[in-house]
């Protein structure tokens, strides 16, 4: 192992004179909590975390980094389950504090700042019964699920974040501050549309707003051994359903919740989810068939955004292991493989085996988007999430059997976004090989020294 790398105490002295924002470093009050991420596996402790208020405190964070030789992290919501926000022994450029966000209902857009969460954009957004597609949890950091994509309940209306990408601001690995759009480099707006945080730290992004006036849900509860005959009733009902329907199928121990009975608290329970976009009456008319299966708990409401966006919030601290497999079909194999494995969800976890549908919006987005994995009609998305470390080999080997289970209808292709570090074959999956040469070109551009490579890293082509 390396010994760390000393940071001279005139560039520290120098990087806190110039940031509008705070420094930390070991030892400091407040630094602990500083490095502390989502996952509760990851337990780093870099050289030095700058919080960063502005533009201007990036492009300082980053050529400090460049001039003492510290590898750079960059922090938007801490959610990345690879633990990519953070760095052992060297520079977090932290981003969290940069988090306002501006609604334009004239315009129908909304400029958000890079360390803005979903909870952030989705309260700006309420007000004016607008919103655009963002993370299924509030928590979630909007930068690197635009740029990885993004992929949420309000997708099959309104497309994957990315797709609702109009603008964005990046300080690059020189310090230097670069605008993109349709017109203005081009190129590099391309690669934002998936490619995730290698092209620079984005300081600013610009996402187009729809009309949303009504929101709802339906979420029926089952008992597992109900399970095969609701994922095949909804596989059904997805068929038929307007873009306006998403959710999928969760497999998870029921929560202790008032809506839950005592006796079903921490049980394995099956919950089929619709979310939509549109009045409660449409949803309950669309689960009509899910009734008939008779569930144990019935929620069916109508529910703002901003409040729906927060009812699956998980805790920080937890450990949390997930992966992807998109699937091409899902036949009743498929269903009974599913099925058998959500039976199997290690115990005690708050671990989720989940099923969501895709289509709509997402499949007819554009195709030039390194995105191969929008065309899937369905994803299975192991989400393993547990206290103990002495369960961390079985939950993670679960997910493992998971995705070894849906590996005869998968597609190859992955939302990177929902994966850790499974290697560099993975990475080029989550882009297609042709889009990965392309971004790699892209990349050689704006970072050729890699100095961004803490994430789903392209590797800069070759000059």
């Amino acid at each position: 192992m390396a010994p760390p790398i000393s940071v001279p105490p005139t560039a520290l002295t120098g990087l806190r004179e110039d940031l509008a924002g705070e420094v930390y470093v070991p030892g400091d009050p407040g630094y602990d909590e500083a490095r502390t991420i989502h996952n509760g596996m990851i337990d780093r402790r870099p050289a030095v975390i700058a919080q960063c208020a502005t533009t201007e405190d990036v492009s300082n964070a980053v050529l400090f980094g460049r001039e003492t030789g510290l590898p750079i992290a960059v922090r938007g919501g801490g959610h990345s389950v690879a633990g990519t926000s953070v760095v052992d022994d060297g520079l977090v450029i932290d981003l969290r504090r940069m988090h306002t966000v501006v609604a334009d209902p004239e315009h129908m857009t909304v400029r958000v700042g890079g360390g803005a969460t979903m909870s952030h954009l989705d309260h700006a957004t309420q007000p004016f019964h607008l919103a655009t597609t963002g993370g299924r949890v509030s928590t979630t950091g909007v930068g690197g699920f635009t740029l990885g994509g993004g992929s949420g309940w309000l997708e099959r209306k309104f497309g994957l974040a990315c797709d609702n990408l109009l603008a964005a601001e990046l300080v690059t690995a020189e310090g230097k501050h670069v605008h993109a759009d349709a017109e203005t480099n081009p190129e590099l707006f391309w690669a934002l549309h998936g490619g995730g945080g290698n092209f620079g730290v984005a300081t600013s992004l610009t996402l187009r707003l729809h009309e949303l006036p009504e929101m709802s849900f339906a979420m029926l509860f089952f008992l597992p051994e109900s399970a095969p005959e609701v994922v095949r009733t909804f596989r059904d009902l997805a068929d038929r359903a307007p873009d306006e329907a998403g959710g999928g199928i969760i497999y998870f121990p029921a929560p202790p919740e008032p809506f839950i009975p005592e006796h079903l608290v921490g049980e394995l329970v099956c919950a089929a989810l619709i979310s939509y976009a549109g009045p409660v009456a449409e949803v309950r008319d669309l689960a009509a068939p899910l009734f008939t299966l008779k569930p144990v708990v019935e929620m069916v409401t109508d529910i703002p955004y901003v409040d729906f966006q927060c009812m699956i919030d998980d805790p920080p601290g937890l450990r949390n292991y997930w992966s992807a497999e998109y699937l091409h079909a899902l036949p009743d194999d498929a269903v009974d493989a599913f099925c058998a494995r959500g039976a199997l969800i290690p115990a005690p976890t708050a671990t989720q085996h989940v099923l969501f549908m895709m289509g709509g919006a997402v499949a007819a987005g554009p195709a030039d988007y390194p995105i191969p994995w929008r065309s899937a009609p369905w994803v299975v998305h192991p989400f393993a999430t547990w206290e103990d470390p002495a369960d961390d080999e079985r939950a993670i080997q679960w997910v493992r059997d998971v995705r070894a289970d849906a590996r005869p209808w998968s597609t190859g292709d992955v939302y990177l976004n929902f994966i850790g570090a499974e290697g560099d074959a993975r990475v080029v999956a989550g882009f297609g090989a042709e889009n990965y040469r392309r971004l790699a070109a892209v990349k050689a551009v704006y970072d050729p020294d890699n100095v961004f490579r803490f994430n789903h890293n392209i590797t800069p082509a070759a000059a």
